[in-house]
Order: structure tokens, then C-alpha cells, then sequence
């Protein structure tokens, strides 16, 4: 589980099993867990929201989704590298 950085106590990260999917990565509070907040990264550079599982508080999820938006390139390229591919596919 590669875990990109932390946001104010939250944690960033993907499962080492995804590489099947669109990129994208997860968010929680603590151990990373099955529940936690999905976010999906968009081909023009910003993210959308998969799903709350992880019941983050609204003003705080947007803030988070500024920051993934900011670290999009970053999060490809760790992506990329992880999964060993040149090519990645976006949700949109």
C-alpha cells in the first residue's frame, strides 16, 4: 500500500491491487482501512469524488480535493511507477 503523503492527519494513498483501475486514491484518518474515501484523479488535472465511505467532514473534503487536485502530476507519476506502466487511464 503506497502511501503518498499526509493532509492535516489524513493519509493519501492507493492499494498495491488497483492497477486494473483508472487512477485514483483513497484518503482516511489513521490505518487505512477498506472504508476509506475514494477520489478519483480526471485526465484535465483535477479529481471527483468516488465515495465518502470514510465520512470525512464536507469542509474538510474540499480542502483535501484542492490538495489532491494540486498534487495530481505527483500522484500519476508515483502511479506510473508503482504499477510499472507508461500509460494510465482517468475516470474522466
Amino acid at each position: 500500500m503506497p502511501s503518498l503523503f499526509l493532509i492535516g492527519g489524513y493519509r493519501v494513498f492507493f492499494w498495491s491491487n488497483e492497477s486494473g483501475e483508472p487512477v485514483h486514491v483513497h484518503v482516511c484518518k489513521g490505518v487505512p482501512s477498506p472504508d476509506a474515501t475514494k477520489i478519483w484523479l480526471t485526465r484535465r488535472g483535477g479529481c471527483v469524488l468516488a465515495h465518502n465511505r470514510g465520512k470525512i467532514p464536507r469542509q474538510t473534503l474540499n480542502e483535501l480535493l484542492e490538495v489532491i487536485a494540486a498534487q495530481h502530476e505527483f500522484i500519476c507519476s508515483r502511479w506510473r511507477e508503482f504499477f510499472a506502466v507508461e500509460d494510465i487511464d482517468f475516470f474522466c
